[in-house]
């Protein structure tokens, strides 16, 4: 269980009311990539940050589970039906709980939390202490809390490859932005970026629902090769060929695989992984397909090889490469 490290009174309090007022924020439904940036970015300055901000969460996840128990209960008693108050609302109360300091607060806490990151380029396994595993890609941010009832993954940021051992009595849960893909006996892949979910689903089973708060607004269990693309308040299902998953997963093995990929769209792909950003600037050329296999970080490889196969021009300004007619 995570412990509030050792400092004065009134800076507890501080960090209190701060990360009440982020958890707050986070679950209003007005978020976006830069306000997740800025709350990394609080995190990472402290331990006592991380503290404070995980209790909220594990407080959070029980008042979740409780309402969900009342609602049930609700259900078979129509007589002593109550309303049930959203989460959000918890959150904002915790903050006003947090600001005039009611006592109690200490003892908020929830599962053990691990926070881990990859930085742009980076590449990170974790083994799990129950034989899972989570593959981090790059510029990518989890959290894992795993107790004996539950096991469960918030994706923060980024994209993340879960291989999954299969156990019914301590569910695996991964939370993305406002869904949550419920393991079944998996290997999925699961990318995350201001909200937009995509779920692709390589082996077994299972379930992604959109809204992931108590009450989801719609749920669907996926099949091999299937690939959820979910937003906020939609969900579309595709299905695609092992061959083009696999080479998805291309990151995994330090590569990225490009077939019939337009030049524009390979070259966002690449600058996900690499400080030099690759940039396209001429808009006739965006659209040309290329075919190959690059390493991540292999910037002046593909570059060279737009020149010497297209005869495109290349130009290096600074931290840029400029790819023009």
């Amino acid at each position: 269980m995570s412990q509030m490290p050792d400092i004065a009174p009134s800076r507890r309090n501080e960090i209190r009311a701060e990360a009440a007022d982020w958890f707050a924020r986070a679950h209003s439904g007005d978020w976006n990539s830069a306000d997740q940036e800025r709350l990394d970015a609080w995190l990472g300055q402290s331990l006592s940050h991380e503290a404070a901000y995980w209790r909220l969460e594990g407080a959070w996840m029980e008042a979740a589970r409780l309402t969900v128990l009342r609602a049930q209960a609700d259900a078979q008693n129509p007589a002593a039906r109550r309303i049930i108050p959203a989460p959000v609302k918890f959150a904002m109360a915790l903050a006003l709980a947090a600001v005039i300091g009611i006592s109690g607060y200490s003892h908020l806490s929830g599962p053990a939390m691990q926070r881990f990151t990859t930085p742009v380029g980076g590449h990170r396994t974790l083994a799990l202490s129950d034989g899972s595993q989570i593959e981090l890609d790059t510029d990518t941010v989890v959290r894992v809390a795993i107790n004996a009832d539950k096991r469960t993954v918030w994706l923060d940021r980024g994209e993340a490859f879960f291989r999954i051992n299969h156990d019914a009595k301590r569910p695996f849960a991964v939370m993305a932005g406002d869904h949550r893909i419920i393991d079944l006996g998996t290997k999925f892949l699961v990318k995350q970026n201001a909200g937009n979910v995509e779920v692709a689903l390589l082996e077994g089973r299972a379930r992604i629902e959109v809204g992931g708060g108590l009450l989801p607004t719609r749920s669907i269990e996926l099949s091999p090769g299937d690939v959820a693309m979910a937003s906020p308040d939609s969900m579309a299902v595709t299905k695609k060929p092992a061959k083009v998953l696999t080479n998805e997963l291309g990151w995994r093995h330090g590569v990225l695989v490009f077939e019939g990929t337009s030049l524009a769209d390979a070259a966002a792909e690449m600058n996900r992984y690499n400080t030099q950003q690759i940039i396209v600037a001429d808009a006739s050329i965006a659209r040309r397909a290329i075919d190959g296999t690059f390493p991540v970080h292999a910037v002046p490889q593909f570059t060279e090889m737009a020149q010497a196969i297209f005869g495109f021009r290349v130009e290096k300004q600074g931290n840029r490469t400029l790819i023009s007619r």
